[in-house]
């Protein structure tokens, strides 16, 4: 018996209807044949409306796409940054294998000579002692202060009613007194600070004499044995409002329940603080270790005004981007220079990475 619609019958023994088959799709997991990589490249490259049908039906084609879009979307700012930040450290790197002065366009290429003087270099070795000597006070003390500051502005008061933990009062006040330095140019607070320090019309001299503690009264700047803490007073004073701020606003942040809950164990401010407090804002804490130990090591243009400019005590303020300074400018030795750089370049990158790992910890959630 005939039906209305004709059916065409396939290879012998299949049984299934002729007609055009839907491409294959390519197994996902399997690996690319050589024959292939060039069309997936091609893929790659090119538009999705241009890409070829045989890779488009290809299983591992969602892959692809999906990778080409991000890295559409990030070529140009990786070209950017390519172009003036990577690109500058290769050059700095080149040019501390040369002998150029910085004045001329004339070098000639000297290999490792600039790293091997570094090792012969007294006046090099004091900069890199007095650095890293910021580098291990300059963190610990003013992230030790900030964080004293912020606990105390958020949590050191007595408990208001309806809240587990409130401030002092006049909290907000304090926080805007904290983080006026902030807003001063470096310029201003070195100036300022070293006209306080002046041994003959200085306030700090003055304050000592009026109270009748004239033994106290010192040359601080040209003293060897108190400039460096001097400087490291003004570092570490300059940037304390910073991180007051920064974990004023990570302690804000952490629900009041727990505190609740920490009060409720009979536990005080000490305790709280140790077990609470610091765990849950511990990535803070972490980055802005970082970022002042950065600072520190690039404590250039208060070093320079307070001391250098003035004449100061030898090497015994003279840090590693000061000295730097002077081998590029005032000795006309650009390529010794950017050697020194190079240096405190690989110092800076080994810190970031050695607190990045000792700081590494499961991310705690709340």
């Amino acid at each position: 018996m005939a039906t209305g619609a004709q059916v065409t019958a396939g290879p012998a023994g299949s049984g299934a209807p002729d007609g055009p088959k839907p491409p294959e799709r390519t197994s996902a997991g399997r690996r690319l044949r050589p024959a292939e990589i060039p069309l997936f490249v091609l893929a790659f490259l090119l538009p999705p409306r241009l890409t070829p049908s045989r890779v488009k039906h290809d299983r591992r084609y969602r892959t692809l796409d999906k990778y080409r879009f991000v890295c559409g979307f990030l070529a140009l700012p990786l070209a950017i940054y390519a172009v003036f930040v990577v690109s500058p450290f290769v050059q700095a790197f080149y040019y501390s294998l040369t002998d150029w002065t910085g004045y001329s366009a004339d070098f000639t290429f000297v290999g490792l000579e600039n790293y091997e003087r570094l090792l012969d270099d007294s006046d090099f070795w004091a900069s890199l002692t007095n650095s890293l000597t910021f580098l291990v006070l300059a963190p610990a003390l003013t992230l030790g202060l900030g964080l004293f500051f912020a606990f105390m502005l958020r949590a050191g008061g007595r408990r208001a009613r309806g809240e587990a933990i409130s401030g002092v009062r006049g909290a907000k006040f304090y926080t805007i007194v904290y983080f006026f330095p902030q807003v001063i140019s470096v310029a201003i607070i070195g100036v300022v600070w070293a006209a306080v320090y002046d041994p003959i019309t200085g306030p700090l001299n003055e304050a000592f004499r009026a109270v009748g503690l004239d033994g106290l009264a010192q040359n601080w700047l040209a003293d060897p044995d108190l400039a460096l803490w001097s400087v490291l007073f003004v570092l570490c004073w300059s940037f304390i409002g910073f991180y007051v701020v920064l974990f004023s606003a990570a302690m804000g942040s952490v629900p009041k329940d727990i505190y609740e809950a920490a009060l409720l164990d009979g536990a005080g401010r000490t305790v709280t603080f140790f077990r609470v407090t610091l765990p849950l804002i511990g990535d803070s804490v972490r980055t802005g270790w970082i970022y002042m130990g950065i600072q520190a090591l690039d404590a250039f243009a208060i070093v320079h005004i307070m001391t250098i400019n003035k004449g100061g005590p030898g090497n015994s303020t003279l840090v590693t981007p000061v000295y730097l300074y002077k081998k590029a400018f005032e000795s006309a030795q650009a390529g010794y220079a950017t050697a020194i750089g190079v240096v405190l370049l690989l110092v800076t990158m080994a810190f970031a990475a050695i607190m990045m790992l000792v700081g590494r910890r499961e991310r705690i959630e709340y």
